[in-house]
């Protein structure tokens, strides 16, 4: 049967709606750092943890959500992820202070990393199969055009109200998803009671925490950077062994054992990754370098957002219709074209060629974002949805992290070896911009291997 209930539908709404906002705010602070260092009296590397503190949240919390999927009923975490959402929106909203203000923008985060991966498991446990790919269009489309639109959706508050307006609009839409949920979640009956894997959680949270400082410690203190860099090997070591030998695991074994799964894996991780690092460095480059206010930084992105989300849902049918091998190679394609373009003429673009290379960009990164989870999760048994919904979450908001780590890392050596703001702003956009190429280049290289049929689903109900 193929067909979807009107309360499913309801109920979708109601997460995405949720998601999207939560999503939204993730990057709508960026263009409004200038204004928050003057008010706070705060520094830049203060000021950018309202961004990277946000997404290493997100991530730590996606990286229970197997648990919680588990474990929870859908109405009690959606409820739960609600209620967080919007005590972080009244706190960033009233914040006197930038300590308030960042504390907010952590129980947000929170929230939002309940509310994606609930997104998913209704997508994936009420949707008929043969729709996944329409669906989950849908929530791609919501996911890459709330980080896109941030910057856009900032620059006209900050530009025409205040920062603080970013909150007080958003909220509203919190409590609307509110009231839909209310009405149309239904619970599920629970599984079987489980133990949270609390050994397993903290070694990965601090693999995540030490990779992220690591990175960022690059261009100031390299002696700091390389003892973290080996602290989250280390930790990634002790994961990886605890997982191998307890019962009781954060994910299953056996979701690493997919290779096929493992080869998504990283082609979805490479995209949100260079689509969230592109939220974050070309607003910079064209504010620095190019010279124009928060709002024209904010609209650059607009253009290439709404095109390339609104093809997310057709993307998904052409999957269904096709398969996986087209709209997979078109998209990785497109982003390499999009990135080769960027790093080889970035310093010559206007502010109208900028936004026409990101169009290009973002119809790769819609043509396959969400078709590859679908993807995915047909060669996922059904025992390790939830396991491999959690994994997908949680690496579609650290890709985005310890991307903005790794362009904010290069911009800085380069404006500390060539001496100047201009100089160094451009060199290292750049330089980001090759090594998302390079980063494209590899997701690319997965979807042919996959698509010369070494590897097949090995699940396919």
């Amino acid at each position: 049967m193929n067909n979807v209930t009107q309360k499913t539908k309801f109920s979708l709404i109601a997460v995405e709606i949720l998601t999207f906002v939560g999503i939204l705010v993730e990057t709508s602070m960026n263009v409004t750092f200038p204004t928050l260092m003057q008010n706070f009296k705060e520094p830049l590397g203060n000021v950018q943890w309202l961004t990277t503190g946000y997404l290493l949240m997100v991530t730590l919390v996606m990286g229970s959500t197997s648990y919680l999927l588990k474990r929870f009923k859908r109405r009690q975490l959606f409820l739960f992820s609600a209620i967080l959402s919007i005590i972080g929106e009244l706190l960033c909203l009233a914040a006197p202070t930038f300590s308030i203000l960042l504390i907010g923008r952590l129980i947000q985060a929170s929230g939002t990393g309940i509310s994606t991966p609930l997104m998913f498991s209704v997508i994936f446990s009420e949707i008929p199969m043969a729709k996944w790919g329409r669906y989950t269009g849908i929530a791609a489309m919501l996911i890459s055009l709330a980080p896109a639109l941030g910057p856009t959706f900032g620059g006209v508050m900050n530009h025409y109200f205040s920062w603080r307006a970013i909150f007080s609009t958003s909220l509203s839409l919190i409590l609307v998803a509110l009231i839909i949920g209310l009405v149309a979640l239904e619970n599920r009956p629970l599984r079987a009671k489980i133990k949270f894997d609390c050994s397993g959680f903290l070694a990965l949270a601090l693999f995540l925490i030490f990779l992220e400082f690591g990175v960022q410690q690059l261009s100031n203190h390299l002696g700091l950077a390389i003892l973290l860099l080996l602290l989250s090997l280390i930790s990634m070591y002790l994961f990886i062994r605890h997982e191998q030998q307890s019962k009781n695991v954060l994910f299953n074994p056996g979701l690493f054992k997919n290779k096929y799964l493992m080869f998504r894996l990283t082609n979805y991780f490479i995209l949100q990754m260079i689509n969230i690092s592109l939220s974050f460095v070309i607003p910079i480059f064209v504010e620095n370098v190019l010279l124009v206010n928060s709002l024209i930084a904010g609209l650059i992105l607009l253009p290439g957002s709404l095109l390339g989300s609104l093809s997310a849902p057709f993307a998904g049918k052409w999957y269904d219709r096709v398969g996986p091998k087209r709209p997979l190679l078109v998209s990785n394609w497109l982003v390499v074209g999009g990135m080769l373009l960027f790093a080889s003429f970035i310093s010559k673009f206007s502010v109208m060629i900028i936004g026409l290379v990101f169009v290009i960009t973002r119809l790769g990164f819609n043509t396959g974002f969400g078709n590859t989870m679908s993807d995915a999760s047909k060669a996922t048994p059904p025992s390790l949805k939830s396991d491999q919904n959690s994994l997908f979450s949680m690496s579609q908001q650290y890709a985005g992290s310890i991307g903005t780590a790794m362009i904010s890392m290069i911009i800085s050596l380069q404006e500390k070896s060539s001496g100047s703001v201009h100089a160094g702003i451009t060199s290292g956009s750049q330089l980001g911009f090759v090594l998302l190429m390079i980063f494209g280049i590899i997701a690319l290289i997965c979807t042919i291997t996959l698509n010369k049929g070494g590897m097949q689903h090995e699940v396919e109900k």
